[in-house]
């Protein structure tokens, strides 16, 4: 028998970038379930190696794991780049037969402060080149960017600044969000006599009016499937 079943989608993050390309703002609302922790026993399946100092997926997947995943911990301690929090390098730990069975968690980290900004600039830059390629005068960049695993929305005001919101593919009403979240900026940000354009935002009432848009539109936009 089939029943009709509602599955809530997901918002992950908010990017704001100014005229210049800068990254003013952002919030991460949802993280996408990436993490896997498996036991492995000797020898390890997997093949490891060093990549901006961390240890990264190479060649090899199983249950989960992909080639780029990164090592977060092992037998619950977290890893800091290539070592664990006593010191030990990790590669040395996971080489030694004597360790195992060994419980092995992957995943992708969480992107710095400076990866954010680099990125921003960049997407900054992409939407600039695809609005300058377009066969038509006065195009529009970049507004929609879709993956098997998220979904990029972007809108981007007359006055240059643009709002960028990743979700899940499936999610609805995105546009409507980023037209609300421009509206919050307008109310909450320069509005705000302490703020200045394109500047980074720093304001207690737009995050909690961003927080609440959020969350109102993932329940309003749930993906209905036949289950």
């Amino acid at each position: 028998m089939r029943q009709i079943g509602e599955i809530k989608m997901a918002i992950y993050s908010v990017y704001v970038v100014n005229r210049a390309g800068g990254l003013i703002y952002q919030l991460d609302h949802t993280s996408a379930k990436t993490e896997i922790e498996k036991t492995f026993s000797y020898p390890l399946e997997l093949v490891l190696r060093i990549v901006d100092e961390r240890v990264v997926v190479s060649f090899g997947q199983r249950d989960g794991i992909k080639v780029g995943h990164t090592l977060l911990a092992i037998n619950g301690d977290p890893v800091n780049g290539r070592s664990l929090e006593d010191g030990r390098d990790v590669l040395e730990v996971i080489a030694d037969a004597e360790n195992y069975p060994i419980a092995i968690k992957f995943g992708r980290p969480k992107l710095s402060s400076n990866e954010r900004i680099m990125l921003a600039s960049m997407f900054h830059s992409l939407y600039v080149i695809s609005s300058q390629l377009s066969p038509e005068p006065k195009s529009s960049g970049i507004e929609v960017l879709q993956t098997d695993t998220f979904k990029l929305n972007c809108y981007q005001t007359l006055t240059g600044i643009k709002f960028i919101v990743l979700t899940d593919p499936r999610q609805g009403g995105v546009d409507s969000l980023l037209k609300k979240i421009y509206e919050i900026y307008a109310d909450f940000a320069l509005k705000n006599p302490f703020y200045s354009l394109d500047m980074p935002i720093r304001c207690e009432l737009f995050d909690e009016n961003l927080k609440g848009a959020l969350e109102s539109a993932e329940r309003t936009g749930m993906y209905t499937a036949n289950v």
